[in-house]
């Protein structure tokens, strides 16, 4: 029997007018190295937005593999943090509303979940949906950040230059959203931030601004970046220190300087084309970030934070 996907989410009736909006998604679970998507969501998300959809998290969420968090105070509970999957209404610096889809990725029904975002965008009249991801690779902290831009049509971002092959990674609901949206005729964009593999478990805001600068130039949004800025700032000069005080990770930081920049254009610091890590490279190094994850576990020599 096939759920119907209108059942797993409320929509508010008292909504404003929204069409043609922006709708981004930046869901937790998945790869997000250098904590780059969730410093993102935090510097765009408002105290007291409203919520304009609402999803079912008891469908989609496995309780046993992600534990709620619960607080106790001395002789009773005191209060839960209740899982929550919702849209967002938030708007930029010039007052234009946008959307913002957060939570936990569901870990079940994931073709139900993709069929209800798309019922949302159709009747929230979203004119271009855009995902954020942030993983692990062998680019330095030194340099700036490579942004990696895919979507459901060439011509929403016909300026970029690939620079990526053909590779295999682990899916996310992120990603499916955007394969099932494309294939509905919906304009969809994928934005992703390598992240340096010595910081991929620490937290990198230069990664989250290189994310929101795009998001801003593609979707035409002018985003308050202020705090990542000076985020960006005092987390530079922690990842300094540390590096400083490492000879081991002076030998790591220069080695992948000397690699990237042999491989960089000296145009726009593109990868080189012959450069690019094979399938099995990106899929292996993505492959051990997630069991460091599920391990607790940082990677060896690299930095561990601010």
């Amino acid at each position: 029997m096939t759920l119907d996907p209108e059942e797993l989410f409320h929509l508010d009736a008292d909504r404003p007018d929204l069409s043609g909006a922006v709708l981004l998604h930046a869901l937790d679970g998945f790869v997000d190295a250098g904590a780059a998507v969730r410093l993102a969501r935090s510097a765009l998300v408002a105290d007291g937005a409203p919520v304009v959809a609402s999803f079912d998290v008891d469908q989609l969420h496995d309780y046993r593999a992600r534990r709620p968090v619960m607080h106790f105070d001395v002789d009773h509970w005191s209060d839960y943090d209740t899982p929550q999957l919702a849209v967002q209404l938030l708007h930029d610096l010039d007052g234009t509303p946008y959307l913002l889809l957060a939570g936990p990725e569901p870990d079940a029904q994931w073709e139900r979940f993709a069929a209800a975002v798309a019922l949302l965008v159709e009747r929230l009249g979203v004119r271009l949906v855009i995902g954020l991801d942030a993983f692990p690779m062998s680019v330095p902290h030194s340099r700036p950040t490579p942004i990696i831009v895919h979507g459901s049509r060439r011509e929403l971002f016909a300026d970029y230059r690939a620079w990526l092959g053909q590779i295999v990674v682990p899916a996310s609901a992120g990603h499916l959203l955007e394969y099932r949206l494309g294939h509905a005729g919906v304009d969809a964009l994928g934005i992703a931030a390598p992240v340096p593999p010595y910081l991929a478990q620490a937290e990198f805001p230069a990664a989250s601004l290189a994310l929101l600068r795009e998001v801003g130039a593609r979707a035409g949004l002018r985003l308050d970046t202020g705090r990542l800025e000076d985020a960006d700032r005092v987390n530079r000069e922690a990842i300094e220190r540390q590096i400083a005080a490492s000879t081991d990770l002076q030998a790591l930081v220069a080695a992948i300087e000397e690699q990237y920049d042999a491989a960089a254009s000296a145009a726009n610091l593109a990868l080189a084309e012959g450069d690019l890590p094979t399938a099995e490279e990106l899929g292996a190094e993505l492959e051990r970030f997630l069991a460091n994850e599920s391990r607790g576990d940082g990677p060896a020599g690299g930095v561990t934070g601010s």
